[in-house]
């Protein structure tokens, strides 16, 4: 029994060890922001979202243990024009009522050059709809944390979002997120 006791304590210290290792990431509010631009009637609208939330873990040694699990908050959503991102609140558009959070989870983190460039390839939540995504960031190591940077472009439609023919169907997304130790 004793030996029992010495071997599952030894199994709980190596497990701590390993979990500890991971440094983790929290994106900074402040020091974050994610511009979208789309077309409406043939002129670029643009937009950003914030309410930054989630856990990074990073290390560029360790890609294969790397992950993102990032929201934003849909009603965060500002395009300059109060009566045009309470429409974009809206049922039509985000529900941000029943859908208040946009989530970008990653699977799998590759490294495309050795200056600094990643592709994460992961899931976009929006709506409650679900796609895969996939688009190249570069990173940039901060005292305590990182700055990541990317772009990718959607299609509003996959996603349920919006329905007018004014509206273009795709849009481009830019992310600029700050994460700092956890």
């Amino acid at each position: 029994m004793e030996n029992m006791i010495r071997i599952l304590t030894v199994l709980l210290f190596m497990l701590c060890l390993a979990t500890t290792g991971k440094a983790q990431y929290k994106p900074v509010e402040q020091e974050s922001d994610l511009k979208f631009t789309i077309k409406n009637l043939g002129f670029d609208v643009e937009g950003t979202l914030a309410g930054f939330e989630g856990n990074i873990s990073f290390d560029i040694q360790n890609l294969a243990g790397s992950s993102f699990d990032v929201t934003v908050a849909a009603a965060t959503i500002n395009t300059g024009n109060s009566l045009r991102d309470d429409h974009l609140r809206g049922e039509n558009y985000f529900d941000a009522k029943n859908y208040p959070k946009i989530r970008l989870v990653s699977e799998k983190i590759t490294l495309l050059s050795k200056s600094g460039t990643y592709r994460l390839s992961g899931k976009l939540t929006m709506k409650g709809v679900i796609k895969p995504v996939s688009f190249p960031f570069t990173v940039v190591a901060l005292p305590g944390g990182y700055n990541f940077k990317g772009s990718f472009k959607i299609n509003r439609r996959y996603f349920g979002i919006g329905g007018t023919s004014t509206l273009a169907d795709e849009l481009e997304v830019n992310i600029n997120v700050t994460a700092k130790k956890a």
